[in-house]
């Protein structure tokens, strides 16, 4: 608990720090506006506004050399800012998105020069004892709960969890998760334990936590990042078993990296953020995760939900009541709450396990959705290997078709044709 709470201070002196670069900017060295690249995305299919896209660029924009640069896109004789974003990890990348949509074949320029960006709203992360969320333009998007938190009074006190996302909010402000429901405690809003599991000889259940087999606890945070494109974290979660012989043991070492897109228009209705969970053995010992019907990230809704308000469609066209266990590349739900239409869209990368991946759906009462990889199958996880599972998530305050749905598949699956061309103060772009 003092380790953790020694860590937020630490996080928080980094977030006040992060936000005064991204509003003021770096310190600026004596370079005057020179053209570093020149940037033309030519997409072989349509992308929609407002899609996350980015290039890879060399150590020319690190600290101490160009600190400060601005990115402008090109139509005809205008120079329009657009607001970008440099994540500074191996490789290092320069994200923007998509000021207008892009039809097949057609362009889009930019520039990307030396000089004072166009200030920008932060996507900002506020922090407290519990949990981080993150928020744009004053309104909330997730929250992701850290701290241990105890269930509901009178229940078994093993049901205690870290390492969840609650709330989910709309663009409106609606609320479309839950944890301790009546019926599962054990539920936990958006979550991604195993359920059926064989390590060193023992049955271990990380998702039913009233066995007392096994759970999952956030450890610290690797990183956290704030800016005018996109917000997010990086948390260290461990998968421990409670059974081994000597005690705890942890099964497996986990990494969730979760990043929230900024949006340029008010009048969209919508949140984009992705989920990356990677997962790897923590000791010499493989785990296998057995065939089953659950399993991998859980999604219980709000209870305003219910067969009768609220429905599935994947990209099969199945629905709530043909579509569990069924195989999809996007499930999206929706339903009626107390103040109106909300609708999330879960969208399954093609290099994911098992895709495109089984689905767990309820067909009747309330709403709950999971991806579960392992439903026709067990999966073995060897030590030494890192197994990666790519999500994308669209939260909305208004109904949208399967077609819709599916260019948020294509936006998140294709990253569209980019070109650069250097200039003389641009070298070594990879």
């Amino acid at each position: 608990m003092k380790k953790i709470k020694v860590n937020l201070i630490k996080v928080k002196i980094l977030l006040s720090l992060m936000l005064i670069l991204c509003t003021t900017g770096f310190p600026q060295t004596n370079i005057s506006s020179q053209l570093i690249y020149k940037i033309t995305i030519e997409p072989e299919q349509d992308v929609r506004c407002n899609t996350p896209v980015f290039i890879t660029i060399d150590s020319l924009l690190k600290p101490l050399q160009i600190t400060s640069y601005k990115l402008e896109k090109i139509e005809g004789d205008k120079r329009i800012p657009v607001p970008s974003q440099i994540e500074w990890k191996n490789p290092v990348r320069l994200w923007w998105l998509l000021p207008k949509s892009i039809s097949a074949g057609e362009k889009q320029d930019y520039e990307l020069k030396t000089g004072k960006s166009v200030p920008a709203p932060l996507v900002q992360i506020k922090m407290d004892d519990q949990s981080l969320k993150i928020n744009y333009k004053n309104r909330n998007i997730l929250c992701y709960q850290y701290e241990l938190m105890k269930p509901p009074p009178g229940e078994n006190p093993m049901y205690v969890r870290s390492g969840f996302i609650h709330p989910i909010w709309s663009p409106e402000g609606k609320t479309l998760t839950r944890i301790h429901p009546s019926d599962h405690i054990h539920h936990l809003g958006f979550w991604n334990p195993w359920t059926k599991t064989e390590f060193e000889g023992r049955k271990v259940d990380f998702w039913n936590l009233k066995y007392g087999q096994g759970t999952v606890r956030f450890v610290k945070f690797n990183s956290i990042e704030t800016g005018p494109v996109f917000a997010g974290f990086e948390a260290f979660q461990q998968h421990v078993d409670l059974t081994a012989p000597e005690g705890e043991k942890v099964a497996l070492n986990e990494e969730w990296l979760v990043r929230v897109w900024a949006q340029n228009k008010n009048e969209q209705s919508y949140w984009i953020w992705d989920f990356t969970t990677t997962q790897s053995c923590a000791s010499s010992s493989p785990l296998t995760i057995l065939k089953y019907r659950y399993g991998g990230f859980g999604f219980r809704a709000t209870a305003d939900w219910n067969e009768k308000n609220s429905n599935y469609l994947t990209s099969e066209g199945k629905t709530r009541t043909d579509g569990n266990g069924t195989c999809a590349r996007w499930c999206y739900i929706s339903g009626k709450t107390d103040n109106g239409q909300t609708g999330i869209l879960f969208l399954s990368h093609p290099e994911n396990h098992e895709f495109p991946e089984p689905m767990r759906i309820w067909p009747k009462g309330d709403t709950y959705f999971g991806f579960c990889p392992v439903v026709y199958s067990d999966w073995k996880m060897i030590p030494g290997n890192k197994y990666v599972r790519k999500y994308r998530v669209v939260v909305f305050d208004e109904k949208i078709t399967g077609k819709e749905a599916e260019q948020f598949w294509q936006d998140f699956v294709y990253s569209p044709k980019i070109n650069i061309t250097q200039t003389s103060i641009g070298k070594n772009f990879k």
